[in-house]
């Protein structure tokens, strides 16, 4: 007892009270006869067992290994199929991004790409010019009208591309007199900021590309044939009991290939197994007592890991920040109660989820994967990265994310550990805290509307006194009746230019001084300066020369404050510049 409360000390760092009490196990010698015998028991039941067994096992071992293969098979034909569409993807975005290029490509492709004979033609396929008759690989035409199932069979694979935004593929493709033969056609769209650009297309002949991708170690222990769904099984080397098909799996297309076992496979195997399972039967009794020290010593490491496990899984549960674990290709591992009360969803719904997130917000979806890809590429900062999730209610949360690397006992790098800290009230406080900040300069504005009123004083007086005159002689002229009609025009197109003026100058002030939200909108600033100081163009005493260039100048502005601040300053330029001692010339340029 003594022993045992010692080590139960030298474990509490570990927890240890967590930890179930190993039951005790009562003396085994009397009943060691009776193991004896039923070991002896289990030694003859299991020759026999055995023997009876060697019947079954090398058919089922055939059944295995088909299934095995089969599915090896499927496997690599899949690989290189989707490695030849990533190469027709490459070439797709060279002809429509590499237009009027003269360089080409060099395109180290995979296996059907390099491999001759087995793309026949390819060619880019553009959405305009997809009926066109001089668009695309000749071949394509030439197939098309060879036969009425060709041309349907080429249109549904365009649709699929367009509707499905994936590749697609057509055939087998029929000749003019019906009779298939073993070309098929792959189409793989392009789009272009969400936009559906073309297809890139490409005949394939898949004999050869079946030859190609077997490979010689496969190919003599068994005979592989491209066989259909029409041929019905048709060939005699298909029909035996060993023989079995593979899917091609080439969405649009309805492909197998057929693969029959070639030679007797050595039943040597089996014979092995036996007597190696003879010589460990005959071991069991030698070994029974090291293996009861054994499960002693495991019923006590068992406990140690389960008293682990919950402890772990109580902090877990304890702290108030989401963690969750992705793999290096971006599924979702794991993720715990924290991570699901933030975004709404159970851990049912995540597990085993990749881009797109069901709690990425759709407008930030392609902003989003981009964060994700990176943090998958090279982890986070060490200040971590703020995005937005949204809650399965539907409201937007701030979230600031912190990744570390997720690793093996070996030390090999399997994906990344996310802790995920909800910021929505600190944001929602710096926020509150830059409106609290504009209405203080709103504020700040209203101190000055007594200089601003002196400032509107004087700038009125002129137009005010102008419009003035004009009106009296114009009046004493009428009166007099000494004035015509083409001469009264250019006087109140005068009187209404300082009437306008006059307009814009009181609502600049008014616009200024009122207390309102900053409006920021995009515009052009080059195109906002042209149409701002037109009317001062018309001035003649001083030249106002706008060296602005053609090209747009987008800028984010409140259109009302820069226009009253572009006003100001060029009001001052056109009023200090006849002072100088040369002529008077103002210029607005951007730089």
């Amino acid at each position: 007892m003594v022993k045992t409360r010692t080590a139960v000390a030298d474990q509490s760092l570990d927890f240890a009270l967590l930890q179930q009490t190993m039951p005790s196990h009562a003396s085994r010698n009397r009943r060691a006869l009776l193991w004896l015998l039923g070991l002896l028991l289990l030694l003859l039941a299991s020759v026999v067992t055995l023997v009876l067994y060697l019947n079954t096992f090398e058919a089922d071992e055939e059944a295995r290994a088909r299934a095995a293969d089969a599915q090896w098979i499927e496997q690599s034909v899949q690989f290189h199929f989707r490695r030849l569409e990533d190469d027709l993807l490459l070439l797709a975005r060279q002809s429509v991004q590499g237009a009027g290029k003269s360089e080409k490509l060099q395109l180290q492709g995979g296996l059907l790409w390099r491999e001759s004979g087995i793309v026949l033609s390819h060619g880019w396929l553009a959405a305009e010019a997809t009926h066109g008759a001089n668009a695309g690989p000749q071949r394509w035409y030439s197939d098309r009208s060879a036969h009425t199932g060709n041309a349907q069979a080429l249109a549904t694979m365009q649709d699929t591309t367009r509707g499905l935004r994936r590749a697609a593929y057509a055939g087998l493709m029929q000749g003019a007199d019906a009779r298939l033969t073993d070309v098929v056609w792959l189409a793989v769209p392009f789009f272009e900021r969400g936009l559906f650009v073309g297809n890139y297309v490409a005949a394939l002949s898949l004999e050869r590309a079946t030859a190609a991708m077997v490979p010689t170690w496969f190919s003599q222990n068994h005979a592989v044939q491209l066989i259909t769904d029409e041929l019905k099984g048709a060939p005699d080397e298909l029909t035996g009991a060993k023989a079995y098909r593979a899917a091609l799996n080439l969405p649009g297309t309805d492909l197998f290939l057929g693969v029959t076992p070639v030679g007797v496979q050595p039943a040597t195997v089996p014979r092995i197994f036996f007597l190696v399972a003879l010589l460990f039967l005959l071991g069991m009794l030698v070994s029974l007592w090291a293996l009861r020290r054994d499960f002693v010593k495991r019923q006590q490491v068992q406990a140690l890991f389960a008293a682990q496990v919950a402890l772990r899984t109580a902090m877990e549960n304890s702290v108030t920040i989401g963690l969750r674990a992705w793999d290096r290709k971006g599924k979702i591992l794991y993720v715990n109660e924290s991570f699901c009360s933030l975004v709404g969803y159970t851990a049912a719904e995540l597990l085993g989820r990749s881009t797109p997130l069901p709690y990425w917000p759709a407008e930030q979806a392609d902003e989003l994967h981009l964060v994700h890809r990176d943090i998958i590429a090279q982890g986070t900062r060490e200040d971590g990265v703020e995005v937005q999730f949204q809650h399965r209610d539907g409201h937007l949360l701030d979230v600031l994310i912190h990744e570390a690397p997720l690793n093996t006992a070996d030390g090999e790098q399997i994906g990344w550990m996310s802790s995920v800290l909800d910021i929505s009230e600190r944001k929602r406080s710096e926020r509150l805290a830059a409106r609290q900040q504009e209405r203080l300069q709103a504020s700040g504005r209203l101190v000055v509307v007594g200089e601003v009123a002196s400032t509107l004083a004087h700038e009125l007086n002129q137009p005010l006194g102008a419009l003035s005159s004009f009106a009296n002689g114009l009046l004493n002229r009428l009166r007099s009746g000494r004035i015509s009609l083409e001469e009264v025009m250019p006087v109140v197109e005068r009187m209404d230019r300082l009437a306008d003026k006059a307009g814009r100058i009181i609502q600049r002030v008014n616009a200024f001084a009122r207390r309102r939200e900053m409006s920021r909108q995009r515009l052009d600033l080059a195109a906002f300066l042209r149409a701002t100081l037109i009317q001062h163009q018309t001035q003649r005493q001083v030249s106002l020369e706008l060296a602005l260039g053609p090209t747009p100048v987008w800028v984010q502005a409140d259109t009302l404050l820069l226009e009253h601040a572009v006003q100001n300053v060029v009001a001052n330029a056109l009023h200090w510049a006849p002072l100088a001692d040369r002529p008077a010339r103002v210029q607005v340029r951007i730089e």
